[in-house]
C-alpha cells in the first residue's frame, strides 16, 4: 500500500486514483488521518490515507466452484441487511434536518455499492444551486457507509444524478469522437459532481486509455485522455 497526503479526503483519493491510474471505485485505501481544519490555523491536519488498487479475483481456483454460488448468496444477504440499517440510520439522521423527504430507497447496487435514493417535497433544496448541497450530502453519506460498512455509494436525489449523467454524455460526444480520431482529448474544466460522473463515463469508454484529474493554473479540474505510455 501508499501512504497518500491530501488536504481533503477527497484530493487524497484523487490523488491515490492518480498514482494508480485506475477509478476510485477500484481503491483499497484506509484512512490513517481524517482532515482537520483545527482553530484559526492552528492544528490543522491534513488527510492522510493508505491505498492501493483493489485485489484482481483471478486466483479463485476452480476447484473452489462449487462453493461460489453459496459465497454470492451470503454476499447479497449481507448487503441487503446492511441496505436495511443504513435506511434505519437515514430515516433517524434526515429526521433531524428542516426538510421534507418522504422516500428513502437503500438497496445494494453491485457487491460493492449501496443504491441510496431520496426524494420529497424538498428534494430540491438537499440539491442546491449547481449540486452544491448535493456534492457535500454525497461525501458525508459516502464517508460514513465507507467507514462502517467498507463499502462505496451511488446517491440519487429526485432525478438529479440521472439528469447529470444524461447532460454529461452529450457533452462528452465531441471530446469522444477527438478520442477516436486523434487517441487524445481533454474537456474543459468540470465542476464538482460532474467532473465524477464524466470521469466514469470516460473510463467506461475507453478502458484502455489512460484518464485522469488535472488542475489548471486557476485550480480548476479538467480531465486528460491519453495513452498510458503518453501521459
Amino acid at each position: 500500500m501508499k501512504k497518500i497526503e491530501a488536504d481533503t479526503l477527497e484530493n487524497a483519493l484523487i490523488k491515490a486514483s492518480n498514482e494508480f491510474s485506475c477509478s476510485i471505485i477500484d481503491l483499497e485505501y484506509e484512512i490513517i488521518q481524517y482532515p482537520s481544519a483545527g482553530f484559526f490555523g492552528f492544528g490543522k491536519k491534513s488527510a492522510i490515507i493508505c491505498a492501493q488498487t483493489k485485489t484482481p479475483q483471478t486466483e479463485i481456483q476452480a476447484s473452489n466452484t462449487e462453493e461460489q454460488p453459496q459465497t454470492s448468496i451470503q454476499t447479497t444477504k449481507d448487503l441487503n441487511t446492511i441496505s436495511q440499517q443504513v435506511k434505519q440510520e437515514l430515516e433517524e439522521l434526515l429526521s433531524y434536518l428542516p426538510y421534507s423527504i418522504s422516500y428513502i430507497l437503500v438497496e445494494p447496487y453491485d457487491d460493492n455499492t449501496l443504491y441510496i435514493k431520496l426524494d420529497g417535497e424538498d428534494s430540491a433544496l438537499l440539491i442546491g444551486k449547481e449540486g452544491y448541497r448535493y456534492k457535500a450530502i454525497s461525501y458525508m453519506i459516502f464517508n460514513w457507509i465507507n467507514h462502517k460498512y467498507d463499502l462505496m455509494v451511488r446517491l440519487e436525489i429526485a432525478e438529479f444524478l440521472k439528469n447529470q449523467e444524461e447532460m454529461i454524455a452529450n457533452y462528452l460526444l465531441p471530446t469522444i469522437e477527438t478520442i477516436k480520431l486523434h487517441g487524445k482529448a481533454q474537456t474543459k474544466p468540470l465542476d464538482g459532481v460532474l467532473a465524477y460522473i464524466a470521469l466514469k463515463q470516460l473510463r467506461d469508454e475507453f478502458p484502455n486509455k489512460y484518464i485522469s484529474f488535472r488542475l489548471n493554473n486557476n485550480g480548476e479540474r479538467y480531465i486528460i485522455i491519453n495513452d498510458f505510455y503518453n501521459q
